[in-house]
């Protein structure tokens, strides 16, 4: 069983302070890292977590305002629902609490046994809330929401293909994925057992138009794995099924493998090591600009080229 659980999602947003605002101010979550893209160095890099930003708490975000990128299209071959835990008989604090912050919510029908709201940022990202008492994880308890409601980490995320019987081959035959439930239209698998945090929803539609990246979509969703080696394993393994995979590349966080499933989706497999906690003390997190060691010498560059905001 290569992989561990889920590590994080990340998605292209519109403007970075909004981005700020929504994930610290509404829905709690901790910044543990203020970076830039490393393949676009005047392109913030934001990763929001619980208080260590653990593996499979992470969501983060590229701001491309005024960057050239169109409006993207949501479709086959994409994620295009990321889902939070949240405590059992939050969510009318939750559905109270983004009211109050001008979000509409949708109430969404109860899912595999488990209530559900559902909402969008201003870029137009699609969000769930899952109200759960299979989370023991711990939140983080210094933010803008009490702990009783506040967010655990990442439940799942929705993946869309038009056919899902090669995604599955792939996810159940190499990543180690278990088919643990379904219903019209999606099947459920799980990795490490199906608590929150290690779950895919597969939805399947032979209709659903064709996801273009852009402005609101979600770029790639990252699947933990423990070490260096077995990532190397993986990797090999993959290109021995016909997958076409990146080399290894240093995140500084965590390494990392970058391929498409046979629905088109973008994976990534993560190390778990070394963590956010490699350039910062945890106290600290989130409060600096990071730059990996090879930046440094732009950091000036690099500066002047990225918006103010405030965290």
């Amino acid at each position: 069983m290569p992989i561990l659980s889920l590590h994080h999602v990340t998605a292209t947003v519109d403007d970075a302070q909004d981005d700020l605002d929504f994930c610290l101010g509404v829905l709690g979550l901790r910044l543990v890292k203020k970076t830039v893209n490393f393949d676009n160095h005047h392109v913030y890099h934001f990763y929001y977590g619980d208080e260590r930003g653990t593996p499979g708490t992470i969501w983060t975000t590229f701001p491309y305002k005024d960057h050239g990128v169109k409006v993207g299209t949501k479709g086959a071959g994409q994620v295009t629902v990321t889902s939070f835990s949240v405590p059992s008989a939050s969510l009318a604090f939750w559905r109270a609490r983004l009211r109050e912050h001008g979000i509409a919510v949708t109430d969404v029908e109860p899912r595999f046994g488990e209530e559900v709201i559902q909402f969008s940022d201003r870029s137009g990202l699609v969000f769930e809330l899952i109200a759960t008492d299979r989370d023991p994880r711990s939140p983080w308890t210094a933010g803008v929401v009490r702990a009783d409601a506040a967010i655990r980490g990442l439940h799942s995320v929705t993946i869309t293909v038009r056919e899902p019987v090669a995604t599955l081959e792939l996810m159940t035959a190499l990543l180690g994925y278990a088919i643990v439930d379904e219903t019209e239209g999606r099947i459920r698998v799980a990795v490490g057992g199906s608590a929150p945090g290690h779950i895919i929803d597969v939805a399947h539609d032979e209709q659903a138009d064709a996801a273009v990246n852009g402005l609101g979509t979600v770029h790639h969703v990252a699947m933990a794995i423990a070490s260096e080696d077995e990532q190397l394993r993986l990797r090999e393994e993959l290109i021995q099924f016909g997958c076409k995979v990146t080399e290894v590349r240093d995140r500084c966080y965590f390494k990392s493998i970058y391929f498409r499933e046979p629905g088109n989706v973008l994976f990534e497999v993560a190390t778990m090591a070394p963590g956010f906690t490699a350039d910062e003390d945890v106290t600290r997190l989130g409060r600096d600009l990071k730059l990996p060691p090879w930046e440094e010498e732009n950091r000036a560059d690099i500066e002047a080229h990225l918006s103010a905001v405030k965290t």
